[in-house]
């Protein structure tokens, strides 16, 4: 998994609620696509092929059926990896000067 690819694939709202849906529990295509009114099942497939290119999503076979399910430790790398970038920044941000008040615009009489 690269960052880029699971930022990419994380960009777009509906596969952001797709991998919300199976942060909860594994689903197959057909009860997902179901519950993504109004997306359609190949959309949903589209998605998820995506998800699961990006390393953020693992497919599992029962049967003829595909389960996909999160891949948890992928997830808590691009966590860990949004943790550090917000970590540096707030450190940054306290170490610079403070921004000095705007100059009084009021008018003297």
């Amino acid at each position: 998994m690269s960052f880029d690819d699971a930022l990419i694939a994380l960009a777009d709202p509906t596969r952001r609620v797709v991998l919300e849906r199976l942060v909860k529990r594994p689903c197959a295509l057909v009860d997902l696509a179901q519950e993504m009114l109004p997306v359609s099942r190949p959309a949903v497939a589209q998605h998820l092929k995506v998800l699961e290119e990006a390393g953020l999503v693992t497919v599992s076979r029962d049967g003829i059926r595909q389960f996909y399910a999160v891949d948890m430790e992928a997830v808590a790398a691009v966590r860990e990896y949004f943790n550090t970038v917000w970590s540096d920044a707030i450190q940054a941000l306290k170490a610079a000067e403070p921004p000095k008040p705007p100059p009084s615009w009021r008018r003297r009489f």
